[in-house]
């Protein structure tokens, strides 16, 4: 975590997630290693339906992830044509096999196929993005198993920028299953006094001025305006944007909310690092667990 001042004119503190999650790999490799030494190889399959180009980046990413990790992927990539059923049947292989620990179906899924129904199909104890409902159930119930990666990701940079959360007023904007939801409940079991805002949310800029730590997870480039960020607030933002001249940005009007928050996240550098990273953590898990 690097920075240079506390919400003053000086600027926030701006929190480094490629620091912390070379950190998370680092740890989540050493647990790998002893594993191996006790006869268990974590092993993570990955189910890639189509050609969307970013999906192939992201498991691309994840795969050379685990390799570096020492965790075996198990690369499945269909052609788009591929029936529904025969997507669900490898999903259902993939939960009898015991060299696979975790599952994960990279989304979006081709037009046409019920992705709820894909997931569906998959063992519960193999769900390490986190994302079926029995996941986010156990989640909101404060009895979590997997917590989605990127919102467990935002919790590790919060304990690493010290934020306190208990009692603190927390503002989650997204309620996506991905992240705006499970964020809310996991802030909410750490105490936090939570209120998730969304595209109906009357007022945001109101609501922002009394928030200690705001989550931005909505997919808008800058839509929240960095001089609603109360001073001193903590912000996290998960967005990640490609403006038209190429550029990164996040959901936060970063140039402004560092003036006035103390601590902040950047995009790129941000909570996307801590992504991926919170995957290979969630695989470990999935290995150690009992059935």
């Amino acid at each position: 975590m690097i920075g240079d001042g506390n919400g003053s004119s000086t600027g926030a503190r701006i929190l480094d997630g490629k620091a912390l999650a070379a950190r998370v790999r680092a740890e989540v490799a050493e647990q790998v290693a002893a594993l191996r030494q006790a006869g268990v190889v974590p092993g993570l399959a990955v189910v890639l339906v189509g050609d969307d180009p970013a999906s192939h980046v992201y498991v691309r990413n994840k795969e050379r992830a685990c390799a570096d990790a020492g965790i075996v992927a198990f690369d499945h990539r269909l052609p788009s044509d591929t029936p529904q059923r025969d997507v669900i049947a490898l999903v259902q292989r993939l939960n009898a096999d015991p060299r696979v620990h975790g599952i994960l179906v990279q989304l979006p899924l081709p037009s046409g196929m019920d992705s709820n129904a894909v997931l569906a199909a998959m063992d519960p104890r193999k769900d390490v993005d986190g994302l079926l409902p029995i996941s986010l159930g156990a989640l909101s119930a404060g009895r979590p198993r997997f917590v989605a990666c990127t919102p467990r990701g935002v919790m590790r940079l919060l304990q690493e920028a010290g934020t306190p959360l208990s009692g603190a007023h927390a503002v989650v904007i997204g309620r996506s299953l991905l992240v705006g939801r499970p964020m809310s409940a996991l802030l909410l079991n750490a105490d936090a006094t939570v209120t998730t805002c969304h595209s109906r949310t009357r007022d945001l800029p109101s609501i922002l001025a009394t928030a200690d730590v705001v989550v931005a997870a909505i997919g808008r480039p800058e839509a929240i305006r960095g001089a609603w960020i109360r001073p001193g607030a903590t912000v996290i933002d998960v967005g990640i944007n490609r403006l038209p001249d190429g550029r990164l940005v996040g959901d936060v009007e970063f140039a402004v909310a560092r003036t006035r928050a103390a601590v902040i996240s950047p995009v790129p550098g941000g909570v996307g690092p801590l992504t991926i990273a919170m995957l290979l953590a969630n695989t470990v898990l999935a290995a150690t667990a009992p059935g």
